[in-house]
């Protein structure tokens, strides 16, 4: 027969156990976790990246890469002995560059003798080739002629020659290209040629320029048609 002291304190003695060991989870979960203050930002699961497809990041392997088309030379094997001295003496030169700009002085030129535009001519020529565009605008004028040319296409531009002389640089280029030329009377009314058929035109003009010079500009000093 139990005691009445016995039977008391059995019930106070299991619920101080299970308090502390209440206590010491509770007290274990806080260390870990830790304290949520409620100013807490929920960091989003980061989304899975989806494989990239072929050419955008990721490259073909090199047996599978397409040809460069070819390109046309710029350079004349002849002319590339020319072209370095003018690179030694004018680091500046690039014959990319230069044959660019070119292009663009070609069909100004052209375009100016066309018109009868001498101020534009007297620029970009030295001054005998400056005087044959102008004697003969003068002819044309005489005969109640006008052009009215257009320069279709250059088709390819290419250094044929190039050397150095003193300070001096000289750079042949042979352009190819499609002119569709028009001669008309003082009225207006065509005589000669056609706007609608283009003809294959080979001129091959040489630029020359002091590389001591400020002046970065290349002039026009030669000009004949291709062989």
């Amino acid at each position: 027969m139990l005691a009445a002291g016995s039977v008391l304190e059995c019930p106070v003695t299991t619920i101080v156990i299970l308090a502390m060991v209440f206590l010491f989870v509770a007290f274990r979960l806080w260390s870990v976790l830790g304290r949520r203050t409620g100013h807490e930002q929920t960091l989003a699961r980061p989304a899975e990246a989806a494989p990239a497809p072929i050419g955008a990041g990721r490259s073909l392997p090199d047996n599978s890469a397409p040809a460069a088309p070819a390109r046309p030379a710029t350079v004349e094997p002849r002319a590339e002995a020319g072209v370095r001295a003018i690179q030694a003496a004018d680091g500046s030169f690039d014959p990319g560059a230069f044959l660019e700009g070119a292009r663009s002085a070609y069909r100004m030129i052209l375009e100016a003798y066309w018109r009868g535009d001498e101020e534009t001519l007297r620029r970009l020529t030295e001054d005998d080739v400056h005087e044959a565009f102008a004697t003969a605008i003068a002819d044309r004028k005489a005969a109640g002629e006008q052009l009215d040319n257009r320069l279709v296409s250059i088709e390819n531009a290419v250094i044929e020659q190039a050397r150095m002389n003193g300070q001096t640089a000289s750079v042949t280029i042979r352009f190819d290209a499609d002119i569709a030329a028009v001669t008309r009377d003082s009225d207006g009314n065509v005589i000669a040629g056609s706007l609608t058929d283009a003809v294959p035109t080979h001129d091959v003009w040489t630029f020359s320029r002091n590389v001591r010079s400020d002046d970065p500009n290349w002039t026009l000093v030669e000009t004949d048609e291709a062989a």
